[in-house]
C-alpha cells in the first residue's frame, strides 16, 4: 500500500515525494573577506559553506565547500589560489568563528588560532605559480610563487574580519552591488 499526495491536482506517489524533498538544494552561506597586509599588500577571498555550518562554534577547512583567494600589490593582481586545486602537499588549515565573523589569528601554526591557505607556517609552499596566506604566532603574511613576502607581514593578532558583503581589492570598502544583483 502507498499514500498519494495531491498538489494542484497533480498526484505524487509517496516515493516520488520523498525523492523531491531529499534532493532539494542545500542553501549555502557565502562569506567574503579582505585582508590588508603591510606595504600595500592586500588579499580578497570568498568561501562557501552550508547555512547550517554558521551555527557551529568554530569552522575548519572540513566545513568549507568552496574557497578562493586573490592577492594584490598596490591593486595589481599577484596571484590566486582555489582550494579545489589543492594537492596532498598543499597546506589547507582554516579556523573561522561564524558568530563573530572573524578568522582566528595570533596562535601557533597549525593550532586553533591560525590560518594556512596554500602557505605553511614558514609561508613557503605556495607553489611555482601560486599565491598563499598564513597567520601564525609570528605574523600574518603572504607568499607568491613560492617566495615569502616579508613586507606583507602584519602583527599576528591583528583582527581579520569577514563580511557577507562583496569586497574590493583595496579593502577600503565593500564593492557596490546594484539592487538588481541583490534581488
Amino acid at each position: 500500500m502507498f499514500t498519494i499526495f495531491i498538489f494542484k491536482k497533480t498526484y505524487f506517489p509517496m516515493a516520488a515525494l520523498i525523492a523531491m524533498i531529499t534532493t532539494a538544494p542545500v542553501h549555502a552561506a557565502e562569506i567574503n573577506f579582505c585582508w590588508r597586509g603591510g606595504a600595500d599588500y592586500t588579499m580578497t577571498g570568498r568561501m562557501t559553506l552550508p547555512d547550517a555550518a554558521m551555527f557551529k562554534t568554530i569552522l575548519t577547512e572540513d566545513d568549507i565547500t568552496a574557497f578562493k583567494i586573490a592577492g594584490y600589490y598596490k591593486g595589481q593582481l599577484l596571484g590566486t589560489w582555489n582550494a579545489d586545486d589543492r594537492t596532498p602537499n598543499t597546506t589547507w588549515h582554516l579556523r573561522f568563528d561564524p558568530a563573530g565573523m572573524v578568522f582566528l589569528t595570533g596562535g601557533r601554526f597549525a593550532g586553533t588560532a591560525s590560518q594556512g591557505w596554500n602557505a605553511d607556517g614558514n609561508v613557503m609552499n605556495c607553489g611555482a605559480a601560486g599565491f598563499g596566506f598564513n597567520s601564525g604566532s609570528y605574523a600574518q603574511d603572504i607568499c607568491v610563487n613560492g617566495i615569502y613576502i616579508a613586507d606583507s607581514s602584519i602583527a599576528p593578532d591583528t583582527p581579520f574580519v569577514a563580511t557577507l558583503d562583496p569586497v574590493t581589492p583595496d579593502c577600503r570598502n565593500t564593492a557596490p552591488v546594484s539592487r538588481a544583483k541583490r534581488d
